[in-house]
């Protein structure tokens, strides 16, 4: 993915599912997000996970098969002609997941993993770094500086809620402006932002029905990008189903974070 991508007046967009289900599910999502963004005017980015390391319950999907679910995001991507993202989670994934995507994620509980940084550093890929849930945003420029003492400065940062109590996520939108001082474009994840962590059923929770607010807030702040996941059916997702947009709903929530966003970056 070239820099040239990203210079655009509008913000940028990573959506996709959380995990990869199926060829079929990825390429309706992709195909769906691809046609509304293109309409917009908006940058996309597919996303998906190919496996999940950090579920709650030892039960949870966790993917396909490692070498599986980063052909089928290749697949994605090379038949859309879009960009795609991955999260990594130790150091020896860098380089395999490295074939495959554009894009390595580093999920926000291991933003402070040195190996792991230098490791996505490393293979010259863009690197998208998610804020933990125990960090403020200033912090985070010791995660960036780390990928970036491997010659990579191709580096975004990610905000994506702070722990609050045991089972609920609120966002204090200081540390976007925080991470914007760094000098690396800042992202809002407005779909992990409104989970329910920690909850006795073994599976996260969330309030979707924040998703707007959260979003609409950070496009006034400013942020340059937006991350979210989205499923045709979130409650037949395998992943994260209870913070998802609903497909149907994401032309209409881009138009208004257009709106502000056009106004907060006058």
């Amino acid at each position: 993915m070239e820099a040239n991508y990203l210079d655009s007046p509008q913000f940028f967009l990573i959506a996709g599912p959380c995990v990869v289900e199926s060829e079929a599910i990825c390429l309706e999502i992709g195909e769906t997000m691809k046609e509304i963004c293109a309409d917009l005017g908006i940058p996309y980015i597919f996303k998906a996970s190919y496996r999940k390391a950090n579920r709650t319950s030892l039960n949870s999907y966790q993917g396909r098969g490692d070498r599986e679910g980063l052909e089928l995001i290749a697949k994605v991507g090379k038949t859309l002609g879009v960009p795609t993202l991955t999260d990594v989670h130790a150091a020896e994934e860098c380089s395999m997941a490295a074939e495959y995507v554009d894009v390595l994620q580093i999920p926000a509980f291991l933003c402070r993993q040195t190996d792991l940084l230098l490791a996505a550093g490393k293979t010259g890929k863009w690197v998208n770094i998610k804020k933990a849930q125990f960090l403020n945003g200033d912090a985070m420029k010791f995660a960036a500086e780390k990928v970036k003492s491997t010659g990579n400065d191709r580096i975004w940062l990610t905000e994506r809620g702070n722990m609050f109590g045991y089972g609920d996520m609120v966002v204090d939108f200081r540390n976007i402006t925080e991470m914007k001082a760094h000098g690396f474009p800042v992202v809002m994840d407005i779909t992990h932002s409104v989970q329910q962590p920690n909850n006795g059923s073994g599976v996260t929770g969330g309030k979707p029905e924040m998703i707007g607010t959260i979003a609409r807030a950070a496009a006034a702040v400013g942020v340059q990008g937006f991350f979210l996941e989205t499923h045709p059916n979130p409650a037949a997702a395998l992943s994260d189903g209870a913070n998802m947009l609903p497909l149907s709903e994401v032309r209409g929530l881009l138009e208004q974070l257009l709106a502000i966003h056009g106004v907060s970056s006058r």
